[in-house]
């Protein structure tokens, strides 16, 4: 029989996140953040002391080695709590990016940005995103020359998170660039993934970007001129940084569906609470079907997605420990949870705002800050939503209908 429950630690540790996030990511604390575009102070201390921050790696790397379920636990709570999605997203792309980095790095590295960033006392995310795109991962112009044992680093990256936070905490990012020209026929080759410290000589990061959600966390841009980088900030093996690159994208991608998870699930109780009370002609609004039909769909929808997020973690966790699943089974599931879960996130964030009519649509109510940081996650993050059509049409009538090639 197939067992859908949690283990009696795994739901401990729901109830402290819980209980964490009651107390220090309220609604109004997040209001707060959405205005003034900072997070909390100490938050991000009081997260690495409850072990929240790369909670991926292994005890021995300074983690807690938390599996792939218990990790999107901790997404589905901080969507819950932040459905601004600002502090989802400082965590996850550490969660997700910390894990690969550390997987694919040296001790030189480990020491100098995972053990720190585990710590609080760093930060280490992504940055991949140029100008000319982002899901095209294999068309990147930036460049790596190989001289010596040091590597020169030119070019740019565009729509990156954490831009301004990396620089006040120390850290830097997984960056992916070209190092050798690609075969015919087959341009993932040739790409290298380093590890780049946002303080190396020569980055300079050139802008903020003003997001229409998650006001939080910051986004910019960093420009690389000349930057020298030793071998031993290399990720993974020379000309095959494609394939670290989208297991990195694949942590993020469901960590990404489990933060919507839990973002819809407080969106619908807040909206379940006015259509209860708000009256229109002598009885509440929530007995008109107009309304509770569209309840009733979004919580069944709701639930579908819970599932098919939870029964992914599985399957990366089988795949991980067991070798259960390949990796492309696995990606082809996790391609499923983007491509699925934050649109539909988004749409119970607009059903909630339309059946508060007027109060929805002013900042009186919490639901826009949902509605705007959720849409990050439609629009590209960690691979936009064709990018998860293509994957998921490769993996069901095989490599030869990619539409690309």
């Amino acid at each position: 029989m197939i067992d859908f429950s949690f283990t009696e630690e795994q739901q401990l540790f729901r109830k402290a996140i819980h209980e964490w996030c009651e107390k220090r990511l309220n609604l109004e604390a997040v209001r707060k953040m959405d205005k003034t575009g900072k997070m909390p102070d100490g938050l991000v201390k009081e997260m690495a002391d409850l072990g929240l921050l790369i909670m991926t790696a292994p005890e021995e790397h300074g983690g807690t080695g938390a599996d792939w379920i218990t990790t999107c636990i901790a997404a589905e709570e901080l969507g819950y709590a932040d459905i601004s999605c600002a502090v989802p997203v400082f965590w996850l792309v550490q969660s997700s990016w910390g894990y690969v980095v550390d997987k694919y790095a040296s001790e030189e590295v480990r020491n100098a940005v995972i053990r720190p960033a585990i710590k609080g006392n760093a930060f280490i995310g992504i940055g991949t995103t140029e100008s000319g795109g982002g899901s095209d991962v294999a068309g990147f112009k930036s460049t790596g020359k190989k001289m010596g044992n040091e590597w020169i680093i030119n070019g740019e990256k565009m729509y990156i998170s954490g831009t301004e936070e990396v620089q006040k905490m120390g850290g830097g990012y997984w960056i992916t660039v070209r190092t050798a020209p690609a075969p015919p026929g087959a341009p993932h080759k040739g790409l290298t993934g380093f590890y780049m410290p946002i303080n190396a000589p020569g980055v300079e990061v050139t802008k903020r970007f003003d997001d229409v959600g998650r006001m939080g966390i910051s986004t910019g841009g960093f420009a690389m001129k000349n930057v020298k980088l030793p071998d031993n900030h290399r990720l993974g093996k020379e000309g095959e940084g494609f394939y670290p690159t989208m297991e990195g994208f694949d942590g993020a991608r469901l960590l990404i569906a489990a933060v919507c998870v839990g973002a819809v699930q407080r969106v619908l109780e807040i909206g379940m609470d006015y259509i209860k009370q708000r009256k229109a002609f002598g009885q509440p609004i929530g007995k008109f079907e107009g309304i509770q039909f569209e309840l009733a769909d979004d919580w069944a929808e709701l639930e579908a997605m819970r599932s098919l997020v939870y029964r992914t973690a599985w399957m990366m966790d089988e795949k991980y420990k067991h070798n259960k699943f390949t990796s492309l089974e696995v990606t082809k599931y996790i391609a499923a949870t983007k491509l699925k879960v934050p649109p539909f996130a988004m749409h119970a964030a607009e059903h909630a705002m339309i059946w508060m009519g007027a109060y929805g649509y002013s900042q009186e109510c919490p639901i826009d800050m949902a509605w705007r940081g959720i849409m990050s996650y439609c629009i590209g993050a960690e691979g936009a939503l064709n990018i998860q059509r293509i994957v998921i049409g490769r993996e069901l009538l095989g490599k030869e209908f990619i539409p690309y090639k």
